[in-house]
């Protein structure tokens, strides 16, 4: 509506340029504009860890080959998702840029409509998930970690009675990590209040959360390194040689769609490919576990990041060996398709991190909370983008200083982004590292892989 009132107001906008320029638009115009990215912030944050929840829903975990086609499920996921962002990126973009704004954004509205109509259509046929529990998922964690916290101080008999196991089935069911959780399952017997005590479910709920936390915290340095693909390395891209023929310039941001497109020519490949002959080799259904799957991701990440500093490294040399350190707007006699290959690890990087994160918190969660799981994996990825903001300012402070071109200058011929590759490299490997320590000695809550 905002774009249609736009086009009312000034029809011939091609000839009109100075006239708009000169042109504010009304008070209706930015309402709506500004409503409209809120609409979107909120539909995003309930479409797409419900999405992703709601679909792996329709797979029955008991039976091994719909449980092997649910780990499937979310490698086609991001394939459809990874091309519908490839197509807005290289098409939606021309339209809007060439043809017409109200087209640009009327298609993805009919698409919209019509995804709307057919997933209503399939209402009847979908699965929906039992509630076994009378109690909400948060009550009942809330309640061992209340319960574990009030029986902190226990004598030494009610802490070895907890260690023999209450009704003897405590040391058969109860996992051996978190063991002051167990506090939560002395109830009456301990208690002068009467309360009643936890059961072990509710224990090892609260306990499969908790093991999350490591893995979750480990994989933010990794969403730190995603986050540098619409920033500098489209800076970078601005400074180096974009032409292709006589006329046409590529656009440094367009570079980005390189990472859809390896995700979308990538996934097939691992689903169809890797899946199978890993098999052969580890005996896993799915070729490899979850954990795996992120942790290779992650190497590649850290891969990334060695590839952009030596790309970026050569950019400044070429810079001083031209004279061109104090001409920021000159155009560096660098190809951007020396970008190609940190695009392309990047996507590799959604294969097998991204992809990996959404089942793993998927399937490792309570069966009530799963579409929290996907929250907390897609909440990495914005953790990382605030993480990536607070280290640049902090380093641009330290840098910065004395007068000295900090390491993100405006002039990126001045700047050190080499450094800030290397420092992110580091940082990447020591998060690695810790990964590997962490998901080592996970054990899975669900699935007999490990």
């Amino acid at each position: 509506m905002s774009a249609t009132l736009s086009s009312h107001n000034f029809p011939d906008y091609r000839h009109t340029q100075k006239t708009m320029s000169s042109s504010s638009p009304s008070q209706l115009q930015v309402i709506l504009f500004f409503l409209s990215l809120y609409l979107v912030t909120v539909a995003e944050g309930g479409h797409k860890p419900c999405l992703q929840a709601f679909g792996a829903d329709q797979f029955d975990g008991e039976d091994p080959k719909e449980c092997k086609a649910k780990s499937s499920y979310f490698n086609w996921l991001n394939f459809s998702l990874a091309s519908g962002l490839s197509v807005s990126l290289l098409i939606l973009t021309y339209v809007q840029d060439k043809l017409s704004w109200v087209l640009g954004f009327g298609i993805p509205c009919i698409m919209l409509v019509v995804a709307l109509l057919l997933f209503l259509a399939g209402t009847n046929t979908y699965r929906y998930s039992v509630k076994r529990e009378e109690n909400n998922a948060f009550g009942r964690i809330s309640k061992v970690f209340v319960e574990a916290a009030r029986n902190w101080r226990l004598s030494p008999s009610s802490e070895k009675a907890i260690e023999e196991g209450v009704q003897g089935t405590l040391s058969h069911q109860c996992s051996p990590k978190f063991k002051f959780l167990n506090k939560a399952l002395l109830g009456q017997r301990f208690s002068e209040e009467g309360r009643k005590a936890c059961s072990i479910n509710e224990v090892e709920e609260a306990k499969a959360i908790l093991r999350l936390i490591p893995i979750w915290s480990t994989s933010l340095i990794y969403a730190t390194v995603q986050a540098q693909s619409s920033t500098f390395f489209t800076k970078q891209g601005d400074t180096m040689d974009r032409s292709i023929g006589l006329d046409f310039d590529v656009p440094s941001a367009s570079l980005k769609s390189i990472i859809t497109i390896t995700v979308v020519l990538f996934v097939p490949i691992y689903d169809l490919v890797f899946v199978p002959i890993a098999t052969i080799f580890t005996r896993n259904p799915y070729g490899i576990t979850m954990l795996q799957r992120v942790g290779i991701g992650l190497s590649l990440s850290t891969i990334s990041m060695a590839i952009a500093a030596l790309v970026e490294m050569k950019r400044l040399r070429i810079a001083q060996e031209h004279g061109l350190v104090d001409m920021p707007n000159a155009t560096i006699p660098m190809r951007i398709w020396w970008l190609v290959p940190q695009y392309v690890l990047f996507g590799l990087n959604n294969v097998f991190a991204n992809i990996g994160l959404q089942e793993f918190f998927y399937d490792q969660v309570p069966n009530e909370l799963r579409s929290i799981g996907i929250s907390l994996s897609i909440s990495i990825l914005g953790m990382g983008s605030f993480l990536s903001s607070f280290l640049i300012y902090f380093l641009e402070k330290i840098t910065g200083g004395d007068d000295q071109d900090s390491w993100f200058n405006d002039n990126l011929n001045k700047a050190h982004l080499d450094y800030f590759y290397w420092l992110l490299l580091g940082l990447n490997a020591l998060g690695l590292a810790t990964y590997m320590h962490f998901a080592k000695s996970y054990v899975y809550n669900r699935r007999g892989v490990s």
